[in-house]
């Protein structure tokens, strides 16, 4: 427990947060990979490149000393990240270089404003805050390795099937190469894959949702290609549709995530998806008709048009069901979509027409896709009226806000 002083010192140190957090996390990861290097086999480059990785630490070191009197409203964010450090093997190891770094570009960032007493705190603090996430994940590796078909770290699994989906979507039917069993996961989750590029010096590991229900002897994740291999998130997507090949091994670590469908409800429930984030929407989707037959869910999903519209055959086979309901939103149909009606609405969902065909005041909505889709469906709802309690969703990427 922090003493009244030390949580005195670290709130006052929220304004310059607010202010410095991103330059601070910034020179932390400098820093640590350059003493480290080794941790970017562990690291998401893309992340760090393109700055998300250090708007979303700096974020959650904001929100530590916001709330470093009471932790537990915290606990939501500590345990996402959490998911996502057992997915990567982030060990209890790895936190003391975590710390040091963290600290050293305090000092660095502030100068002379970051005096003794300053750091002190705040390495007390974070020792505090380290424990919470240790404690967390040792939890979270225990119920991965010992639950059935569970294991640590990560596991080889052969290519089984390799589909494609659309001109941007291909699917991977994962099976393990001992031919056991595997462990079973909650609508939403995803898996870490590890993967060794040619040419390249650091290994690179990515989440991708799982895009069928659970239950399988397989796992299957529709991978997005993204433009150019310059690109960080290119470079990994290219790889993998055009460099794995049925039969190929990849190493994956077990499922993770806490963006998952609540199934202890019955009430109806209404899946949104933009564009490859329709991946864990699909896995809801399949799960509530296979293990929730009576429960209502209408699937909405947006896309460019069908050229990019993946996985559109199963979710049509599952709208013949009674008690689903599927929409889809095309912003730029071609003329082959208008003369074979292959689109509900032309544009974007809005929010007249979510109030017009969904149960706004009985449903829990979950939404995923680009950021922006996200926004417009965050504010659409809450301009509804619908209470944050039911509004769920998931970034692809380091947590960010939806909020303009």
């Amino acid at each position: 427990m922090l003493d009244q002083k030390t949580i005195d010192i670290i709130k006052s140190t929220v304004p310059v947060l607010e202010k410095h957090g991103e330059t601070i996390t910034t020179r932390f990861y400098q820093l640590m990979f350059g003493n480290h290097p080794e941790l970017l086999n562990i690291f998401n480059h893309a992340n760090q490149k393109q700055g998300r990785q250090q708007k979303a630490l700096a974020g959650t070191v904001y929100a530590a000393a916001m709330y470093i009197d009471n932790l537990e409203a915290i606990l939501p964010v500590v345990k996402q990240i959490a998911h996502k450090h057992r997915s990567l093997g982030i060990k209890p190891e790895h936190y003391p270089i975590v710390g040091k770094h963290l600290l050293l570009a305090i000092k660095d960032v502030l100068g002379d404003a970051a005096t003794d007493e300053i750091i002190n705190a705040w390495a007390e603090a974070y020792n505090v805050i380290a424990d919470a996430f240790i404690s967390v994940e040792a939890e979270m590796y225990d119920e991965a390795t010992n639950q059935d078909g569970g294991w640590d770290g990560f596991r080889s699994f052969i290519v089984d099937r390799k589909v494609v989906e659309s001109d941007v979507i291909t699917s991977f039917y994962l099976k393990p190469a001992d031919h056991k069993g595997i462990s079973s996961f909650i609508p939403g989750q995803y898996i870490s894959i590890k993967l060794e590029i040619e040419g390249e010096k650091y290994t690179h590991i990515r989440q991708y949702s799982l895009s069928d229900s659970p239950g399988k002897d397989y796992y299957r994740m529709s991978v997005k290609r993204e433009a150019g291999t310059a690109n960080p998130d290119g470079m990994v997507s290219n790889f993998l549709h055009d460099g794995v090949n049925e039969g190929d091994i990849l190493n994956i670590s077990a499922p993770a995530g806490d963006f998952v469908l609540d199934m202890e409800k019955t009430n109806p429930v209404v899946l949104l998806s933009g564009g490859v984030g329709l991946t864990p929407m699909l896995s809801m989707l399949k799960t509530v008709v296979e293990m929730q037959p009576g429960r209502n869910v209408t699937f909405v999903h947006a896309a460019a048009n069908s050229n990019v519209h993946a996985l559109r055959d199963e979710v049509e086979e599952l709208a013949a069901l009674d008690h689903v309901k599927s929409y889809i939103f095309y912003d730029a149909p071609t003329e082959e979509d208008r003369v074979n009606n292959r689109f509900d609405v032309e544009g974007f969902i809005t929010r007249d027409w979510l109030n017009d065909k969904v149960a706004i005041g009985e449903a829990d909505f979950y939404f995923c896709g680009p950021v922006p889709f996200m926004k417009a469906m965050n504010r659409s709802l809450k301009e509804l009226g619908v209470n944050e309690d039911r509004i769920h969703f998931e970034f692809f990427g380091p947590k960010g806000s939806l909020e303009d």
